[in-house]
């Protein structure tokens, strides 16, 4: 299971998608947790999803916690497989939460009266290539999968999981 969680090619590719996925939520995270950058902070977005879009109060709270743990460890390339499984999860459910009944486009022009999931689709995307390309370049998975693993681990030649 730890090869499985921990294994990466040592590639670019791992490490542009993990960077992209944490940099984009990041302001995310900072509307949600202090309320710079246009946001409701903690309180406003809990009452928001709490009393708006009746998410009982733990799954609010997860969202929250998910937006903050997710782009550290990503970042990091620490468990970058899971961080951006939760992501998917965390994508597909404010899809169908909040954006599904816009349709598909975004509100680029301001005409329509909400955002569409065309942004969460190619976040989706991401994550998903992350999921299945692991970590990449400078990441702790690859530091723990050398140790834990081997060399072999590390340069592609994954070993039998």
């Amino acid at each position: 299971m730890k090869n499985k969680i921990f294994r990466t090619n040592n590639d670019w590719t791992g490490l542009i998608l993990r960077l992209t996925l944490a940099m984009v939520m990041i302001p995310h995270t900072i509307q949600h947790t202090t309320g710079d950058l246009g946001g409701f902070g903690y309180a406003g977005i809990m009452g928001y999803f709490t009393g708006t879009l009746h998410i009982p109060g733990l799954f609010a709270f997860l969202v929250i916690l998910i937006e903050v743990v997710t782009p550290v460890f990503l970042i990091l390339g620490l468990g970058s497989r899971i961080a951006s499984f939760l992501l998917i999860v965390l994508m597909t459910g404010i899809i169908f939460t909040s954006h599904f009944q816009f349709g598909f486009f975004m509100n680029w022009l301001g005409n329509q009266k909400g955002e569409g999931y065309e942004y969460h689709l190619l976040y989706i995307g991401l994550a998903m290539a992350s999921v299945i390309n692991g970590s990449g370049k400078y990441s702790l998975d690859g530091v723990l999968g050398k140790k834990m693993f081997g060399a072999n681990l590390v340069s592609g030649n994954i070993l039998p999981g």
